[in-house]
This record gives structure tokens, C-alpha cells and sequence, in this order.
């Protein structure tokens, strides 16, 4: 009696009705008996397709070059697509946007030309600039808007996906990780308040009711002459604090409503993606921006210090400047300009959200189709 070279079936007894996926065929036959072993002793964890890839994965070096060569293809489009929706969003909502910049400049009891008091609610200041100014008086400072959105949101949208699947945000697991979406929320706004804070400071001083600048041209070379190039970011830090918050809110807010809806009306139409991407954009929106007011307030005191009438402050800090609002102004001096912001950040957000996924499924679709 010859003896078997491998005697690989006593070792593990192959049990009958027991399937596996057609690629475990593929694999050496001590190999196959090992699985066939282990799918019948553990029902629950049947021998999965992502299983044998896993026992025949790349070496390390091509699995690098895969993903370095993937993520770079991402990132582009999701520059692209976020460059688009940062344009469409900022374009669409900057006269609600100058409302807020007027409401939240001057103080309550000041006589400042910027917004005059007894002018401290919507209607009555849009009526206001549209009689005196007419209605070009809504869009000054657009064009500094149209030289930062883009670039700026950009980085913004690259950064948060990236960060995004490098900590496993994008697992379709079941599960919600608002942790993680918070936290690239965070490092995608540190990325974009860098490309954005100058042009952000130059178009708040353009909206100004009597600003003294005749363009964004003007603003910058006035500014560099007068103030130096620190002035670009008197407010960075104070962004930041701002929008780090705010990101974390939005974007844990966004990620969670789209799951949930997706979850209720799986169906996969355009329509109702529409429908999704818009219901989470301007939900995560509303309630970001509304929890975010008090240091909006401040980052716009310090954006237009001293100008045309506006309060001047001798510290850059968040805690002395809204010591200084709450002691001149009252605790409501904080929340002036909640409703023009919600009102801006609600559809804001919503025509972002569904502008930035439409342009990057578009991409995508057009990208993978080139390749097959």
C-alpha cells in the first residue's frame, strides 16, 4: 500500500453541502480543504469572495502604487467637483450673504454708516440698500468671491475625502463614524481657510455700505500699504476656531442624514439622490451654522475693525473680543445676523452638496467608462 504524499483529508475533514465562491477553485487543494473546514465548523462566517483575495492579495509594493494611482485620480475630481459647488453656492447666495456682513458689523448702539440703526432685521435692510444703492448694491465684493470659492473649496472637498477614506469613513459597514467625518471635516477646513481668509477679508470690506475701496484691486493694495500683509489674516485664527466646529457639525450632520435616507428609499434614480444630497446638504446647514453664530459675529468684527465706523479692536484673541461685544452690547449682540446666516447656509449648503455630488458621480462615470 503506497502511502499518501499529503495526507491533508485526515487532517481536515471535508464536509458535504457546504458552498463556496467559484475563485476558492482556484487555489491550491490543501488550501481549498482548509476553507471547506472552516466554513462548515462556522456557518456564520462563510469563506467570502474579499476572504480570497485576501489569502492572494498583491505584494505590498503594487498594492502602494494601486492606491497612490487611484487616490490621485480621486483627488482631482474632487477638486473639480468641489471648485464647481463652492462656485455655484457662493454666486447664488451672496446677497443674503452682504445682509449678514451689514447686520453683524456694527455695533447696536452705533451710528456707523456701514448698516444705520432701526436697520437691525432683514426686510428692512434689504429695502434699504436696494433704494439707496439699487440692486448692484447686494453683489459688491463678488468678484473677490469668484478668485477665492473656487480654489478654496477645491481644497476643501479633496482634503475631506481623502482624510475621509484614509480613517475608514467610507466603509459600508451598517454603521455611522460621525468621529471620523468630524475629524476630516476639521482637516479639510484648516486646508481651505488658508486659500480663502484673504479673499474672504477683501470681499467683507467690499460689502460694506459706504466701504472706501472702489474694487478688490484697490482693497489689496490699500490694505498692503496701510495694514501689511498680516491684516489678509487677522481673523484666521478666529476662523478657524469658527469653522472647525462648524465642519465637524456639518459634515458628521450631512453623512449621518444621507445614510438615513438612503437606508429608507434604497432606490438608486437621480431623482431622489437629488433629493438626499439636497434634504442632508441643508439640514447639516441649518443646524451647523445656527450653533457656529457667536464666532461668526466675531470673525466679522475683526474682518472690517476700523472700517467705515466699525468698532477697532487691540486683540486678536476670541475671548477678549467677545468679552468686549457682550460688555458694550449685551449676550444678543452675539447672535446678530443668526437669521441671514441660516437663511444662507440652509440652501447653501443643499445647492453644494448636490452640485459637488452630481459633478463628481458625473466624473467618476466618465473616468471609469475611458478606462473599460
Amino acid at each position: 500500500m503506497v502511502r499518501p504524499r499529503f495526507p491533508i483529508r485526515t487532517c481536515f475533514p471535508i464536509a458535504t453541502k457546504v458552498s463556496l465562491h467559484p475563485a476558492v477553485f482556484y487555489l491550491p487543494a490543501f488550501i481549498r480543504c482548509f476553507l471547506r473546514h472552516r466554513a462548515a465548523s462556522s456557518p456564520r462566517r462563510p469563506t467570502s469572495l474579499s476572504r480570497v483575495r485576501f489569502l492572494r492579495k498583491s505584494p505590498p509594493h503594487i498594492r502602494r502604487r494601486k492606491r497612490s494611482r487611484m487616490e490621485g485620480r480621486g483627488f482631482w475630481q474632487y477638486m473639480v467637483a468641489g471648485s464647481v459647488a463652492g462656485m455655484a453656492e457662493h454666486m447664488a447666495m451672496f446677497p443674503v450673504d452682504t445682509l449678514k456682513t451689514r447686520m453683524q458689523t456694527v455695533a447696536v448702539s452705533s451710528t456707523s454708516s456701514c448698516c444705520p440703526r432701526g436697520q437691525s432685521n432683514v426686510g428692512s435692510l434689504l429695502a434699504s440698500i436696494v433704494r439707496s444703492e439699487g440692486p448692484s448694491g447686494l453683489y459688491r465684493g463678488i468678484a473677490a468671491i469668484g478668485l477665492g470659492a473656487g480654489p478654496a473649496h477645491a481644497a476643501y472637498f479633496a482634503v475631506y475625502e481623502i482624510c475621509k477614506g484614509r480613517l475608514g469613513g467610507d466603509r459600508h459597514d451598517g454603521y455611522h463614524h460621525p468621529l471620523i467625518h468630524a475629524a476630516s471635516g476639521v482637516a479639510a477646513t484648516v486646508a481651505s481657510d488658508t486659500v480663502f481668509t484673504p479673499m474672504d477679508v477683501v470681499k467683507q470690506r467690499l460689502q460694506l455700505r459706504s466701504s472706501p475701496y472702489s474694487g478688490v484691486r484697490d482693497c489689496i493694495v490699500r490694505m498692503l500699504r496701510d495694514e501689511g500683509i498680516k491684516s489678509f489674516y487677522a481673523s484666521y485664527r478666529t476662523t478657524v476656531l469658527m469653522n472647525a466646529p462648524f465642519t465637524a457639525v456639518h459634515f458628521s450632520t450631512y453623512e449621518a442624514v444621507k445614510k438615513i435616507l438612503f437606508e429608507i428609499s434604497p432606490e438608486n434614480s437621480s431623482e431622489e439622490r437629488l433629493v438626499v444630497h439636497l434634504t442632508a446638504g441643508g439640514s447639516a446647514g441649518a443646524l451647523a451654522s445656527a450653533l457656529t453664530t457667536p464666532l461668526d459675529v466675531v470673525k466679522t468684527r475683526l474682518q472690517c475693525q476700523g472700517v467705515c465706523g466699525a468698532d477697532k479692536f487691540g486683540s486678536s484673541s476670541v475671548h477678549m473680543v467677545m468679552k468686549k461685544i457682550v460688555a458694550k452690547e449685551g449676550p444678543r449682540a452675539l447672535l446678530q445676523g443668526l437669521k441671514p446666516r441660516v437663511l444662507f447656509h440652509t440652501p447653501a449648503a443643499a445647492i453644494c452638496w448636490s452640485t459637488y455630488e452630481a459633478v463628481k458621480s458625473f466624473l467618476q462615470k466618465n473616468t471609469h467608462e475611458s478606462s473599460s
